[in-house]
């Protein structure tokens, strides 16, 4: 057996941009000053059957691009094994003292350049060999500790990497060896609660007192011991994150207004107000219900048009993230991705959505806990991974926003969506008992177990070393092939049910299409990546790539051929049997067998107490003064406003070729859209929107007002650039600390409690959701003390809406000098919690309040102004106020702007006119947009606004500077390249 040794590296005449983003990052680090580097990537390929020349065949067909890149070749093993790669630092350093180090993924860590590597050498003719890949890195003006420093910071991720010095020392590869089947039991009998609670921490189980006490004596009656296997299946079904048991369990809430008690709460809030919707729709004949799934598949599905359905899922990876970051969110995109694929009997998904939360990106390195990434590591690897899947997968990102805490440092959140189109027909699945368990798409390894029962767990400064096989890392390229061949098997009618393999795994997948049926599984019959895994560990591991699908026996031989065409893998891996139980068997032996009644319904309730107190009312009193540019310039330069063009030009939005109002806009298409907007059908003008509304900082002053404020900005968002209120889909992402807190849990309900209340009042139906709660993060100070970062409580609200001409959308850049600038909607003294106060160090005041009926009202007439094409240009009024409105429809038109904020429309009580300077200019209440209007459209768009409170503040100009007066008195004048300025400089990293 031959082990070569492929490194690649530039060419001299090229630029080496791995190194020096390195140099960079070792430089802001504070690491290294003054450091040189040199890399190349690695491969390693083992085969009896390679010799020179099909290696430098595969060197020159399929590993290097020979205008721009140079590769060396060394045998390390084998008869004839001529020395250890490349060794020396490249000729680029200039002969410098140079330490060297290699980073290889740890054994079991999926690695998707070398399968892709091999698939390649195998279309060239020869036998897929085993390759493995890595990276070398020569670092000169570095001594062993600072090399040894970069590589555990900058370079590797403990939880998935190791770090090499020197060369590789290597003669052979491991590829896993074979698997000696033992049937394991675990002793629950006679364990006290703290033997059962140890069990639970030490396996990985992660469940409360009540349930392993339930488990205890289920087994108990059974006589016997569970397996390992059912004691896991039990774990993953149970889990927070597959079952959500906090927020459909039983809570007794009790706020100011007093008590109440639910059975089911996401079903008594969110859910009831969905129902009751459609029950108002389905009374009235003049009314379409035109929500088709909600709250019943993997995503939520509503009607598009007279052929085809939207379906619209938001996912969360938040703890997988903070422990790797390029992983997590790599495959939390995947994930949402096959979300959408196992909706119904499958959609096409059609755009990409991503929302992350992170520490602010300076944080000094000495506040930095034990065991947590730096957030610009966390920023970048998250970045990257959601770029690297969507543009790999040709799917658009055509959405998205980031914020910026000090309490996300320990738990970043990671949201990532999905749209699809899929038509009315396909909308529904159904397993029928004798179909097949078919498994298609990527093999089953160690990547990922244990991840179901992980994101239900808070995370330590132990997470990394004892979950770190939680972590999985993505293939794009694989699961580019599964979409395209299961939606061609979709047509054919070749299956019955289809779901995504995620969290749980096949535990979850198999376990929830069966729940009605039952189901037999032959777990030996799964294809794994390598040799060795016990029947446990392919059942609960969460690959990536895979999905289950219910076939009947005489459509098998199709699929399968159909599969194989594609270079799809589909293997039968049991059948749903009508025997209401889940047994699972490898070879002949049995080595789980449960009722699917105890696995779905056998959880103990469990009465969780929920409290809240509205904290006590503090004012807020800004400062009076002259002049407010330099508040307006710090706002722009805070990081939650400033622009977010480093991450966005990173994704591809134009693919598939559907992109009508994109992230970026303005006359330099820089300027922040309120939404995306999309032809799902290039045949149609029909379009969807996608937009979010999310607003952490308003949390601490009240969840009732956060969660109001986040669906009034996500609507407001989507009717700016033209949606239809009336046929609006709202999707809820709770992220929350630990909701074993009385007073955590109680903020968390008074949430929902307004999304179910707004959900109402704007007559726009919830359709789907998820919720990710336990997100803190211990560690111990040096003191021995205990701390915990607890994030604040985080709800992203989604807003998929439609238009019926994409023609007739609009943008929030000015057009032209000489229109008329209105503003619509009241404002309030409401500067709590907003980035005025922020920057300025102010605390108190109130968070925005959302008036249902009246908001409606004002969506309905700006829908109609824009429908009527009397809007240039609009933009919501959020983070900032109108200051940052007016700044940002100034700089992405390239016009000027003069405004008067004395006549803003304010609320209808005595002291409305005494509304302080600050308050007008920065003042974030909802429900109100900054228009432009031409000359001669003056009339109609007032006439379409008639009966909601609106104001003509002033005009754009030719002028390219921003200019705000209150009266005589000038509060802000600055040009509008110093805005841009402002806004643009702080991310541009």
């Amino acid at each position: 057996m031959k082990l070569w040794e492929i490194n690649v590296a530039p060419s001299p005449s090229q630029p080496d941009r791995d190194a020096e983003r390195l140099v960079d990052a070792a430089r802001e680090a504070g690491i290294a000053n003054g450091l040189r580097a040199a890399t190349a990537r690695g491969f390693l390929i083992q085969s009896g059957a390679l010799g020179e020349e099909p290696i430098d065949a595969i060197v020159r067909g399929v590993l290097t691009d020979g205008v721009i890149e140079q590769a060396t070749v060394s045998q390390i093993a084998g008869a004839g094994a001529a020395g250890v790669g490349l060794a020396a630092p490249p000729s680029r350093l200039d002969g410098e003292p140079a330490v060297l180090l290699n980073v290889l993924p740890k054994p079991g860590v999926m690695d998707p350049v070398a399968l892709s590597t091999t698939a390649a050498i195998g279309d060239l003719g020869f036998e897929p060999p085993l390759v493995r890949t890595f990276r070398k890195v020569w670092l000169a003006g570095a001594d062993p500790a600072t090399a040894k420093l970069i590589g555990e910071r900058l370079l590797a991720n403990d939880a998935i990497e190791q770090v090499v010095f020197g060369p590789l020392a290597l003669d052979h590869l491991d590829a896993g060896g074979e698997y000696a089947f033992e049937l394991k039991r675990v002793t629950l009998a006679g364990l006290d609660d703290g033997g059962l609670m140890r069990l639970s921490r030490e396996g990985q189980l992660y469940l409360k007192l009540a349930e392993m006490q339930t488990l205890q004596r289920f087994f108990v009656e059974l006589g016997r011991e569970p397996t390992d296997i059912e004691l896991e299946t039990l774990a993953q079904t149970w889990s927070e994150h597959c079952s959500h048991k906090t927020l459909a369990g039983r809570i007794a809430y009790r706020d100011e207004r007093g008590e109440r008690r639910f059975e089911n709460m996401l079903k008594e809030t969110i859910f009831a107000a969905t129902n009751t919707l459609r029950e108002r729709w389905a009374a009235d004949p003049e009314r379409e219900d035109w929500c088709v799934s909600v709250f019943a598949d993997n995503a939520g599905i509503v009607r598009f048009d007279a052929e085809d359905n939207l379906a619209f899922k938001v996912e969360t990876h938040n703890h997988p993230s903070a422990i790797e970051p390029y992983g997590g969110a790599n495959t939390g995109l995947g994930g949402v991705i096959r979300d959408i694929l196992g909706v119904g009997l499958g959609a096409k998904p059609v755009a990409n959505t991503d929302v992350f939360c992170f520490a602010p990106p300076e944080t000094p390195d000495n506040a930095i806990p034990p065991g947590v990434l730096h957030p610009r590591r966390v920023m970048r690897g998250v970045v990257e991974g959601v770029r690297d899947y969507g543009n790999r997968m040709g799917i658009p990102t055509v959405n998205g926003a980031v914020y910026f805490d000090e309490r996300y440092l320990g738990n970043p959140l990671v949201y990532c969506g999905d749209v699809g189109i899929l038509p009315h027909a396909m909308s529904f699945k159904q397993t029928l008992p004798g179909d097949l368990i078919v498994a298609v798409g990527g093999r089953t390894g160690r990547d990922g177990i244990h991840g179901a029962t992980f994101s239900s767990a808070e995370l330590t400064s132990e997470s990394e070393m004892s979950s770190g096989g939680a972590v999985q890392i993505g293939n794009a390229i694989e699961e580019k092939r599964v979409l395209d061949v299961l939606l061609r098997a979709r047509d054919e009618g070749l299956y019955t049910a289809v779901t995504d393999c995620g969290a749980g795994g096949f535990s979850s997948a198999v376990g929830e299409m069966g729940e009605e049926i039952g189901a037999e599984v032959w777990l030996d019959r799964a294809p794994l990546k390598y040799d060795g895994l016990s029947y446990t560990e392919v059942w609960i591991s969460e690959a990536q790539e895979r999905m289950v699908l219910s076939v009947s026996p005489g459509k098998w031989e199709r699929l399968h051929e159909l599969c194989a065409s594609e270079g799809v893998e589909a293997t039968v891996i049991g059948r749903f049997e009508p025997t209401g139980r889940l047994v699972l068997k490898w070879g002949d032996r049995a080595v789980g067998d449960l009722p699917m009644t105890f696995l779905h319904d056998g959880r103990p309730p469990v009465v969780r107490e929920a409290t809240y107190k509205p904290p006590a009312a503090v004012p807020l009193a800004p400062p009076e003064k002259d002049d407010y540019t330099g508040d307006l310039l710090r706002i722009l330069a805070s990081p939650n406003v400033a622009s977010k063009q480093a991450i966005i030009r990173q994704y591809d939005h134009e693919v598939q070729g559907g992109s009508v109002v994109k992230p970026l806009v303005g006359v330099a298409s820089d300027g922040p859209g309120d939404a995306a907007v999309l032809r799902p059908k290039l045949s149609s003008r029909r379009g969807v929107v996608i937009s979010c509304g999310m607003n952490p900082l308003y949390g601490g002053l009240d969840t009732y007002r956060m969660a109001a404020s986040a669906i009034d900005e996500a609507i407001r968002n989507a009717v700016a650039v033209g949606a239809n209120p009336a046929r609006i889909g709202l999707l809820d992402n709770f992220c929350w600390g630990d909701c074993e807190r009385a007073e955590t849990l109680g903020s968390l309900v008074r949430a929902a409690l307004a999304c179910h209340d707004l959900s109402l009042a704007f007559e726009a139906p919830f359709i789907s959701g998820k919720d990710s709660l336990n997100n803190e993060y211990s560690y111990e100070e040096s003191n021995g003390e205990k701390r915990t970062i607890s994030i604040p409580p985080s709800l992203l609200i989604s807003a998929m809406g439609q238009v019926d001409d994409v023609a007739r959308c609009v943008t929030m850049d000015f057009k032209q000098a000489g229109s008329a600038v209105y503003i619509v909607g009241e404002t309030k003294d409401e500067l709590g919690g907003s980035h005025y106060a922020k920057v300025n160090g102010l605390a108190g005041g109130q968070a925005p309040t959302v008036d249902g009926p009246y908001a409606k009202r004002v969506f309905a007439a700006m829908h109609a102004a824009i429908a009527e094409g009397a809007v240039a240009a609009c933009h919501d009024l959020s983070e900032g106020g109108l200051a940052v409105a007016l700044a940002e429809m100034a700089f992405a038109g390239g016009f000027g702007a003069a405004v008067d904020a004395a006549g803003m429309p304010g609320p209808d009580t005595p002291g409305a006119d005494a509304l302080a300077a600050a308050g007008r200019l920065f003042s974030e209440s909802n429900t109100r947009f900054l228009c432009e209007v031409a000359g001669d459209k003056s009339a109609a768009f007032e006439s379409a606004l008639a009966g909601v409170p609106f104001a003509r503040l002033g005009g754009v100009t030719d002028d390219p500077r921003v200019v705000v007066t209150l009266g005589d008195a000038k509060l802000i004048e600055s040009d509008i390249a110093t805005l841009k300025q402002s806004w643009q400089e702080p991310l541009a990293w």
